[in-house]
């Protein structure tokens, strides 16, 4: 026989969804098992209307298919396979009475699955990852650092030490779903029984209510703050990776775990050196004479300090001389890159009258 939802909350098709929610309220507390007097099987039944009228999508699928299907998500399923049809049933006709969708719509009754909806209390109390951005310079990498970083983020209220109750008042398990975060439903179609796990309405799927919420975090036992974290950063580091601060994130609700902080590092660009990978990439102008001599000049790496090098004689303009372990220390701690110098040959745009002269007695000597 079919049920009528309306009929066992004791309102009317038409009533707002606080009537409805105030409803469900007064019969839970009244056939709650745990209380005196308490019915399970009504507190059952309150309990699996109010999971049909409390949701807007569901409620709308009951006002326009429960009479169709019998129960209307009640369990049972009869000897007869499909939910009470027999195998006269013109299906034609029973398909056409869900429109212009046919059958899809019989899915649609679901939301899309069975059993997606239901969480673990405690994924659900835990807080949130956090993501921010960090702007070094290219010379910090060289080396590990510590910094100190202001961050607004949840944090565990104080007055009620987490667990969203006035001090001196209780978290009491959820009456609804007993603590699971989630309730079950049944639906009796053509196809047979099946069984929806969702998340409780009550406790939004954490398991617990406090008995008095606490009048500063409101029952959430989190407030948001300005926190200052220290964080330390690996020498090596490059630009756009991520470091990862565990329990640094968003404090969970009610004594929830904390989530994770994410630090996204940005290296600035230099003004002489030019980073690929771990190893760094310098120009360094030379004289006419420099390059046609050779010479030996010296060239400040990125820490500040300066190594000699070798220019060989007859060198072309472009190219590229390696000085090995003066780059940027690797990320495993092991070792640095190496910095590569171009050699850029001036040419001199404007000549003295005694330069002029001796190039000229160059080129008289086939130079």
């Amino acid at each position: 026989m079919q049920k009528d939802y309306y009929q066992i909350l004791g309102v009317s098709k038409t009533s707002s969804p606080d009537e409805i929610k105030k409803a469900y309220y007064k019969l839970a507390h009244q056939y709650h098992p745990d209380k005196k007097g308490g019915n399970e099987e009504k507190f059952k039944e309150v309990n699996e209307a109010y999971q049909i009228l409390s949701d807007k999508d569901k409620r709308a699928q009951y006002d326009r298919f429960g009479t169709v299907f019998g129960n209307g998500g009640q369990p049972g399923g009869g000897a007869e396979g499909f939910g009470g049809f027999n195998g006269n049933v013109n299906w034609e006709d029973v398909m056409g009475g869900f429109g212009a969708g046919g059958i899809e719509d019989i899915f649609e009754m679901f939301g899309g699955g069975f059993g997606a909806n239901s969480r673990n209390p405690q994924d659900v109390k835990r807080g949130h990852d956090l993501e921010l951005e960090l702007e070094i310079t290219l010379e910090s990498v060289l080396s590990e650092q510590e910094r100190e970083i202001p961050i607004t983020k949840f944090i565990k209220c104080e007055r009620c030490d987490g667990k969203g109750a006035e001090p001196g008042t209780n978290v009491k398990e959820c009456f609804s779903c007993r603590g699971t975060g989630h309730v079950q439903q049944f639906r009796k179609t053509i196809f047979g029984t099946f069984t929806q796990t969702s998340i409780c309405p009550e406790c939004n799927g954490e398991g617990t209510k406090p008995e008095i919420p606490c009048n500063v975090c409101h029952g959430e036992g989190r407030i948001k703050r300005e926190e200052k974290i220290k964080i330390k950063i690996p020498e090596g580091v490059d630009n756009n990776q991520i470091i990862k601060v565990k329990g640094k994130g968003d404090a969970g609700k009610r004594g929830g775990a904390y989530g994770d902080l994410y630090i996204r590092i940005f290296v600035k660009p230099h003004n002489e050196f030019q980073r690929k990978g771990d190893n760094l990439y310098l120009k360094k102008v030379i004289t006419f004479s420099q390059a046609v001599l050779g010479d030996k000049i010296d060239i400040r790496t990125i820490d500040g300090k300066e190594v000699s090098m070798k220019i060989p004689s007859g060198v072309e303009s472009g190219k590229v001389l390696k000085i090995s372990g003066k780059g940027i220390p690797h990320f495993n701690g092991f070792g640095r890159g190496d910095l590569f110098v171009q050699l850029i040959v001036d040419v001199p745009q404007k000549l003295s009258k005694k330069q002029k002269e001796i190039l000229e007695q160059l080129r008289e000597n086939g130079l």
